[in-house]
């Protein structure tokens, strides 16, 4: 290894983490004056959400650490718990690791977890996401990490402004898009291939599969943390409409959030009862088969930011559920409905209808991946900061 590369440590938490960072740790990997520094913690270890780890690995990045540091039981005490279980053992693999730069994804428990860690060894923070808005704790952690970080990747310019008005450096702020827009963009040059889901899931369905060649639908609804006692009644809404629309769907399990067991719970028992015809159930598939996936979808459905981001770039009708997503910008791909059945019905229904909408760059233009990576040779951050106002 070259002494003299700077070495970026990259902490990959979920599912959604790896997607949104792939093409900086390629990026990272084809750049002589960098060296990638991979860490992979959370639930992306847990086989229960589908194994991330393991498409890392056959994506051949190689982890330089593995951090347990989840604390069963997806309710609020336990996330408290992960986060300090998480600043606990990321310090440890930061002392050992010696990067230059420590990289935090967005807004999860985890990233303030790596965040603080990071900031209390003297390393300077990169977050990418900051300086969105939306429902839940996500906003709370986001802006923390914000103060916590010392250069700032943005996806477009109001975040940028909001980040600025809270006191960051301009100099430190960079509009790069979201790097989960370069995977996108791929897939969108892709000609029509005839994918097939149960190919490449590994393992991670079940229920009936059905012709991909119909017509489908997507879900993935998340609990909301700070509406988790409501999360089984929240998520029964949105299999009643499913179960309505009795079209060939894919389901996608969520995250590992407070109130996700009540959320897994409602939808075993719709299983058992119902032993759906027209539903597959799935913990993952690698970023760029799931946006295969969806760019065959008539819509997506739920509360996943995906819907939000990606597939406004796609095109991809998206029907948003509830407050997770509050006050996030949108595209015109987006209807925003609460936690009723017939307005659940009406806009998919309307989507239908709609058919796909044009690209909007409004998260990028697929190029963020190879601007943060020119970013992170050339800047010299610091570890301290002042506020600048």
């Amino acid at each position: 290894m070259n002494n003299k590369c700077r070495k970026i440590c990259v902490v990959i938490t979920a599912r959604a983490s790896y997607a949104r960072i792939k093409t900086v740790l390629e990026a990272i990997n084809s750049q002589a004056g960098l060296d990638l520094q991979l860490v992979v913690a959370g639930s992306a270890l847990l086989e229960r959400y589908g194994p991330v780890i393991d498409v890392i690995r056959e994506d051949g990045f190689i982890p330089s650490s593995t951090v347990y540091m989840q604390v069963e039981g997806e309710n609020l005490v336990t996330s408290a718990k992960s986060t300090g279980a998480g600043i606990v053992e990321l310090a440890t693999v930061f002392d050992n690791l010696a990067p230059d730069m420590v990289l935090s994804i967005a807004d999860r428990y985890e990233t303030i977890a790596t965040a603080i860690a990071a900031s209390y060894l003297n390393i300077p923070v990169v977050h990418v996401q900051g300086g969105e808005v939306t429902g839940s704790i996500d906003e709370k952690v986001r802006h923390a990490v914000t103060k916590l970080a010392n250069l700032h990747f943005v996806a477009n310019q109001q975040a940028a402004d909001r980040v600025i008005r809270m006191g960051e450096n301009p100099e430190t702020v960079f509009i790069t898009g979201c790097p989960s827009i370069d995977l996108a963009a791929r897939i969108m040059k892709e000609e029509e291939d005839g994918f097939d889901v149960y190919g490449v899931a590994g393992g991670s369905g079940v229920g009936h599969t059905f012709d991909m060649s119909q017509e489908f639908l997507v879900v993935m609804q998340h609990p909301v943390t700070t509406e988790h006692d409501a999360a089984a009644q929240q998520v029964e809404k949105t299999l009643h409409a499913i179960h309505h629309m009795e079209m060939p769907t894919f389901w996608f399990w969520p995250n590992v959030d407070a109130g996700s067991d009540a959320v897994s719970a409602a939808i075993r028992r719709y299983r058992e009862k119902h032993d759906p015809d027209h539903i597959y159930f799935l913990k993952n598939l690698s970023p760029e088969n799931f946006l295969r996936l969806l760019k065959r979808s008539r819509c997506i459905i739920g509360n996943s930011s995906v819907g939000i981001r990606e597939c406004s770039f796609m095109g991809v009708p998206t029907v948003n559920i509830g407050s997770r997503q509050k006050r996030r910008e949108r595209a015109e791909n987006v209807i925003d409905v609460g936690y009723d059945e017939k307005a659940i019905i009406g806009a998919i229904e309307k989507h239908l209808a709609n058919g796909k909408f044009p690209s909007s760059e409004l998260y990028g233009d697929g190029d963020a991946g190879k601007r943060m990576v020119e970013i992170l040779t050339t800047t010299q951050p610091r570890h301290d900061k002042q506020i600048t106002y």
